[in-house]
């Protein structure tokens, strides 16, 4: 009886009625986001090439793709698996707010293996207690957005939360390459911020809680579920899905192999690559944020979300054009920056689009939106698999492999056409 009342008297700031969030929230909420992508993301930009050069020097890009495609793979299932626990968790503690700290303790720990891996065995098993812990982690946060910020504020808040993920890399990168000499500071480290940044959201959340008796049930059937929503019944969340794969198509290629194209394709040495590639997130980082912070706002401010995204899926398709011929290191900053400009609009605006359309959501919030992570995590078991046939044919050039992620890309801007539930 005292959990009912309890949860009837907690405060619901989500759904059309709610209130509107407050700058403490909304920072809490961005600096959890931002922990979370730094801890996440400078592995796969810089610490994952290092170790696997160290590992195995030769066979360096072969394991690198391995290590991404396999944690990619699980990272696939484990991030709609784990919203649909988080939808139907019934603790004293909340529903997001478990999985919220579990995903950033249980991430540090993988990322600790990492760190101390001797073999490649060994550092595929910590990548994939990393990412399945991240992605437990993820899931929460993204169903925070629909739980707590009610749709006049939601294109503002995605902006910002965007804005997260370049602020993640730039930071990420930046104490990578400050702390390079010590292998196991340079994953530790971002993991303990993203242990504190979920901890300080945890804090201020005021989390729906969730009573035994309204607890969905869950089979087999539920668990199928949890990687599929019918694109015949919603349409639209079926087409806001497949942009998002087609651009991280494009995405994936950039992020994991960067590295490599540095030292093969601009002939840098692997000891300048953490500092090349912390520059090159800083230019890209500055270029999402203010797109992805303009982009959000003018959404809001026009009622439009589509011609964002479209545009903004055309402008990425371009930059990874630029990488592929330049000729320096200054021509491929020049399309880390279009790049950045393009990712950081696309991910503000598509995540409004998406909430907006979200199937279920009051029930399936958490369980759909992990259904949409999946578009951004599938590509990168897809590309590196992909990858290495396009290296070969072209004798180790990385221009054939951008300019293929290149369309993909551009064919996202296409698939958002459809929607129509959005304008």
């Amino acid at each position: 009886m005292g959990d009912k009342r309890l949860e009837a008297t907690m405060p619901r700031r989500g759904g059309p009625a709610g209130e509107r969030v407050g700058w403490p929230f909304v920072a809490a909420y961005a600096i959890a986001y931002t922990g979370m992508w730094m801890a996440l993301l400078s592995p796969v930009l810089v610490g994952l090439t290092l170790r696997t050069r160290a590992i195995d020097a030769a066979h360096a890009p072969a394991d690198l793709s391995l290590v991404m495609g396999v944690g990619a793979l699980l990272a696939l299932f484990g991030n709609p698996f784990f919203g649909h626990l988080s939808d139907r968790t019934t603790s004293r503690f909340g529903m997001r707010r478990p999985w919220l700290l579990g995903g950033a303790l249980g991430g540090a720990a993988g990322l600790a293996v990492v760190a101390q891996a001797a073999s490649v065995p060994q550092l595929l098993f910590g990548w994939c207690v990393a990412q399945l812990a991240y992605n437990a982690q993820l899931a929460a946060l993204v169903a925070i957005l629909p739980d707590q910020v009610p749709p006049r504020q939601r294109g503002m808040v995605s902006g910002i939360v965007g804005v997260s993920l370049p602020v993640g890399m730039v930071g990420g990168t930046c104490l990578v390459q400050a702390i390079a000499d010590s292998t196991l500071a340079m994953f530790l480290l971002p993991a303990a911020i993203a242990v504190l940044g979920a901890a300080c959201l945890a804090w201020v959340l005021p989390d729906r809680r969730l009573a035994l008796a309204q607890r969905p049930r869950y089979g087999l059937h539920e668990f199928l579920a949890s990687f599929w929503v019918n694109p015949r019944r919603f349409p639209d969340f079926g087409w806001a899905w497949s942009s998002r794969f087609l651009l991280f198509a494009g995405v994936a290629v950039l992020m994991t192999y960067q590295g490599f194209y540095l030292i093969q394709q601009l002939g840098r040495a692997p000891a300048e690559v953490p500092r090349l590639v912390f520059l090159s997130t800083l230019v890209h980082a500055c270029a999402a944020m203010v797109s992805g912070v303009a982009g959000g706002w003018l959404s809001d401010a026009v009622g439009r979300r589509k011609p964002f995204v479209a545009g903004a899926a055309l402008v990425y398709a371009l930059a990874l054009l630029v990488i592929a011929f330049a000729a320096s290191y200054p021509g491929f900053l020049a399309g880390m920056a279009i790049a950045g400009a393009g990712q950081g609009m696309y991910l503000a605006v598509n995540l409004a689009l998406v909430t907006d359309v979200l199937p279920d959501r009051e029930v399936h919030a958490a369980r759909n939106l992990g259904i949409l992570n999946i578009a951004n995590v599938l590509p990168q078991s897809l590309m590196p698999a992909l990858a290495p046939a396009i290296l070969l044919a072209d004798w180790g050039s990385y221009t054939a492999l951008f300019v293929m992620a290149a369309v993909p890309v551009a064919l996202g801007a296409w698939a958002i056409r459809p929607v129509r539930g959005v304008r």
